[in-house]
C-alpha cells in the first residue's frame, strides 16, 4: 500500500470523526436527547429548567474540558471500581505509547527509511514498507538501535505495569474492606445436593450444615425451577409501571374523560384503571405468588446457604465438602442483583459438558470467521491479485477507486464483521454455566479478546502469506517471511483509524439509542423513566487490548503506526470519561477483576513483540541484536511471575485477616444482627413485583419536563 492510499483512509476517518463529534456537541444540548446522552445523570439528578438559546445549535468542545477535569475519585464514587480500572488501562496505554512514539519515531524510523541504498521518491508515492524494518539491509550495523528501542519500551512497560497493578490492588482492597457490608461475603451457593427418598432438600441441608458447620451456619434458601414464571412476573411489573406512567402523562393531559376507538376494528375502549388501594393490590400479589408456589415451584438441588461470619463462608467455599467432588459443590455466592437464576438449576454434573460444548462452538466460529478475514486481505493486496486475475484490472482503473478499495474498504468490512462477535460470544457464555451475570460477561470478554487477537492479528498475517504464495515462487518464501509482518503495517494503520477513531465517534454519538429515542418521540411515546445503559466491558476491553498489542508489535517494526494509536488512546480517555459520568451506570460489579486480564494480555504482547523482533534480527543476520533480545524475553517472563505471586491472589481470593477484622468491627458496632436479618430476605428469586410501585396519584407532568430540568446544570 502506498502512502497516498493511507492518506485517503486517514482523510475519510478524520472527516467522519469531525462530523460525529460536531453532531454530538449539538445533539447533546437538545432537551429531547438528554435521556440518550445523560441517562445516568437524569436517573440521579433533578435540576432547573432551561430556556432556549442559540448555543444549542453551535458545536462546542466544552464537554472535553469537563471530561478532562473529572477526577478518578468522582468516577469511583459514581460508577465504581471497574470504570476506574478501565480508565487506568487507557492511562497506561497513553504513557507507554507516548514514550514509544518518541523513541521510535526519532530513533528507529529514520534508520528504517534510509536503511537501504535506494532512490526515494515523493513521500505520498512511497510504499509503507519503506518506513519499516523490512527496508533495512541484511547484516546492517544499525540494528542495535532497534534492539535498544525494544529494551526501552519493554522496561518502561514493565515499570508502568507494576505501578498500575500495585495501585489497583490497593483500590480493590479498599473496595472490599471499606464498602458497606456485602451479603455475598456471608453467602455461598451450594449445588449438587444429594437427593434422598426419605427427606426433602431442606432437611438434608439443615442436617449437613448443622453437623459440619454447626457453630457458623445461619440459614439457607432453596432455589426453585420456575424461570418462566419469574420472567412473566418481572415483565408484568415493568408493564404495570409503564401503564401508570402513561396514565399520569398522556391520558390525564389530553383524554381525561373520553373513550377511544380502536384503529383496527373500530371497537370502543375503556379508560385505563389502576389500583389505588394498597391492601387490595397486596392481596392480589399474595394470591398470585401463592398460586405460583402451589403449581410451578419445584426445588432444585441448589441453595443459598448463609453463615454468621464472612470468614466462615469463605472457608466453606474453598474447602471440598465431600470426598465425592460431584456432591456438595460450593462457590461464593454472587451479589443478589447479579445472580443468573436460570443457570443455578442446571445439574452440576453437566456443567463440564456445557463448557466443553461452548469451547468447541467457539473454535468452530473462529474457523468460520477466517473466510471474511481472507477476503479482507485479498482487498488489501489487490495489486498481487491483479497479477493472478487480470479481470480485476478492467474493473479498477481509476487510482482513487483503488485507494478506496485497498486503503479504506478492508478495515471497514472487517470492523462490520467483528460486530457480530460480541453477541455470539455472549450467547455462548450464557450456556457455559456461569452463576452470575458478571461472570457471564467476564467470560464473554475473554472469548472476544482471544477471538479478535487470533482473527484480526494472526489470521490477517497468515491469510496475507497465503495470498502472496499465489504469486510467489518457492524460492521467494524466506524473503516473504522476512517482510510479512512489516508488510501488514498498512492494513493495521487503517484498522486503527477505522476501528479506533471512527468507533469512538460512534460510541460518543450513541447512534442506536438516538434512533430509538427519535422513534419514540415521533410516535409520541413518553420516556420519563428511561433505562440507563450498562457499560459493555466485554466489547471495549478487547478492542483496547487488541490495539495495544498491535502497537507493541509494530512499535519497532513499523513505527509509523504509533502517532495514530496515540491519538486514539488520548481521544478514548476523554470519550470514555464523558460516557462514564453521563451515560453509563454500574449494573454488575466485577470488583476490579478485569485488571489481571489486562496485565496478562500486555505481557503477552510484550513477549510476542520480543519474539518477533528476535526472528527479524535472525533473518537480518544480526547475531548481536539477537543475542541481546533473548535475555529480554526471560526478564519479562520473570517480571510477570513476580507480579503473579505478589498481586494476583488479591483478585482471586479474600484474605482471612481482612475478613476477620470486618467481622469483629461489625460485632463491636452491633451491626451483625441486622446483617443476619437482611441475609434472610435479600436473595429473592421472585422479585417483589409491586412493592416498589407508587400507588398514589401524582400531579401529571409534561413529558419533556424531566429532561428540561437537567439541562441547566449539564
Amino acid at each position: 500500500m502506498k502512502i497516498s492510499a493511507l492518506l485517503t483512509s486517514a482523510g475519510i476517518n478524520i472527516g467522519l470523526c469531525t462530523l460525529f463529534l460536531s453532531l454530538y456537541s449539538i445533539l447533546r444540548k437538545q432537551p429531547s436527547n438528554l435521556s440518550v446522552y445523560f441517562g445516568r445523570r437524569l436517573s440521579e439528578e433533578h435540576n432547573r429548567r432551561d430556556s432556549f438559546s442559540f448555543d444549542r445549535l453551535v458545536p462546542s468542545a466544552g464537554w472535553l474540558m469537563k471530561a478532562w477535569r473529572t477526577t478518578d475519585e468522582e468516577i469511583l464514587s459514581s460508577v465504581g471500581l471497574d470504570a476506574v480500572v478501565f480508565l487506568r488501562m487507557l492511562v497506561f496505554s497513553i504513557r507507554i505509547f507516548a514514550i514509544a512514539a518518541g523513541v521510535c519515531l526519532f530513533g528507529v524510523l529514520p534508520f528504517n527509511y534510509y536503511g537501504n541504498e535506494m532512490t526515494h521518491t515523493k513521500i505520498h508515492l512511497e510504499k509503507i514498507d519503506v518506513f519499516s524494518i523490512a527496508n533495512v539491509e541484511d547484516g546492517s550495523q544499525w540494528l542495535w538501535i532497534h534492539c535498544l528501542a525494544l529494551y526501552i519500551i519493554s522496561s518502561t512497560a514493565c515499570f508502568l505495569l507494576y505501578l498500575e497493578y500495585r495501585n489497583i490492588s490497593r483500590m480493590r482492597l479498599a473496595h472490599i474492606t471499606e464498602s458497606p457490608p456485602n451479603p455475598r461475603h456471608f453467602s455461598v451457593l451450594v449445588r449438587s445436593i444429594p437427593r434422598t427418598h426419605d427427606e426433602p432438600f431442606d432437611v438434608t441441608i439443615v442436617n449437613f450444615f448443622t453437623k459440619y458447620h454447626g457453630s457458623s451456619y445461619l440459614s439457607h434458601q432453596m432455589i426453585s425451577q420456575a424461570g418462566t414464571v419469574q420472567k412473566i412476573m418481572y415483565n408484568a411489573k415493568k408493564v404495570y409501571k409503564k401503564i401508570i406512567r402513561l396514565k399520569n402523562t398522556s391520558f390525564n393531559q389530553h383524554h381525561r374523560s373520553s373513550n377511544y376507538r380502536c384503529g383496527l376494528c373500530g371497537g370502543g375502549s375503556r379508560p385505563l384503571h389502576t389500583y389505588h388501594n394498597a391492601f387490595e393490590l397486596e392481596a392480589k400479589r399474595y394470591e398470585l405468588e401463592s398460586s405460583v408456589s402451589r403449581t410451578t415451584k419445584k426445588d432444585s438441588s441448589a441453595a443459598f446457604v448463609f453463615f454468621k461470619t464472612r470468614y466462615a463462608a469463605v472457608v466453606a467455599s474453598q474447602i471440598p465438602q465431600s470426598s465425592d467432588p460431584m456432591l456438595w459443590a460450593i462457590d461464593l455466592a454472587p451479589e443478589p442483583n447479579d445472580v443468573y437464576w436460570s443457570n443455578l438449576w442446571v445439574p452440576y454434573r453437566l456443567v463440564w459438558l456445557h463448557r466443553i460444548t461452548v469451547q468447541i462452538a467457539t473454535l468452530a466460529f473462529m474457523v468460520v470467521f477466517t473466510i471474511p478475514v481472507t477476503f479482507v486481505q485479498g482487498l488489501s493486496h489487490l495489486d498481487k491479485l491483479q497479477k493472478k486475475f487480470p479481470v480485476l484490472r478492467d474493473l479498477l482503473k481509476k487510482s482513487f477507486l483503488i485507494q478506496i478499495v485497498t486503503g479504506y474498504l478492508p478495515s471497514v468490512l472487517l470492523m462490520l464483521a467483528l460486530y457480530t462477535v460480541p453477541p455470539v460470544m455472549m450467547l455462548l457464555s450464557r450456556f457455559e454455566g456461569c452463576i452470575s451475570h458478571s461472570g457471564k460477561r467476564k467470560s464473554a470478554c475473554g472469548k472476544v479478546l482471544y477471538f479478535t487477537i487470533w482473527n484480526v492479528f494472526f489470521m490477517n498475517c497468515f491469510s496475507a502469506s497465503f495470498i502472496r504464495n499465489l504469486v510467489s515462487a518457492p524460492t521467494d518464501i524466506p524473503t516473504m517471511l522476512a517482510k510479512l509482518l512489516p508488510g501488514q503495517a498498512a492494513f493495521f494503520i487503517t484498522y486503527v483509524l477505522t476501528s479506533g477513531w471512527a468507533s469512538l465517534s460512534a460510541e460518543l454519538l450513541q447512534i442506536f439509542p438516538l434512533i430509538c429515542n427519535f422513534i419514540k418521540r415521533t410516535l409520541g411515546i413518553s420516556d420519563d423513566d428511561p433505562s440507563v445503559l450498562s457499560f459493555p466491558y466485554y466489547t471495549e476491553v478487547p478492542r483496547v487490548l487488541l490495539l495495544s498489542l498491535i502497537g507493541f508489535t509494530y512499535s519497532v517494526l513499523a513505527p509509523l503506526i504509533l502517532p495514530f494509536l496515540l491519538v486514539y488512546f488520548l481521544l478514548a480517555y476523554l470519550v470514555y470519561r464523558n460516557q462514564f459520568m453521563n451515560v453509563y451506570r454500574t449494573k454488575y460489579d466485577y470488583g476490579g477483576q478485569l485488571w489481571p486480564l489486562v496485565h496478562n494480555t500486555t505481557i503477552f504482547s510484550l513477549v510476542l513483540t520480543q519474539v518477533i523482533a528476535l526472528g527479524f534480527f535472525g533473518l537480518k543476520k544480526s547475531p548481536i541484536a539477537s543475542g541481546f533480545t533473548i535475555p529480554l524475553v526471560i526478564l519479562t517472563l520473570l517480571f510477570n511471575e513476580n507480579c503473579k505471586n505478589r498481586f494476583y491472589p488479591i483478585f482471586c481470593k479474600l484474605a482471612a485477616q481482612d475478613l476477620i477484622e470486618m467481622d469483629q468491627q461489625d460485632e463491636q458496632s452491633g451491626r451483625m444482627q441486622e446483617i443476619h436479618k437482611q441475609l434472610l430476605m435479600i436473595y429473592r428469586q421472585y422479585p417483589a413485583d409491586t412493592d416498589d410501585i407508587e400507588l398514589v396519584d401524582e400531579e401529571p407532568q409534561t413529558p419533556g419536563d424531566s429532561s428540561l430540568n437537567c439541562l441547566q446544570r449539564i
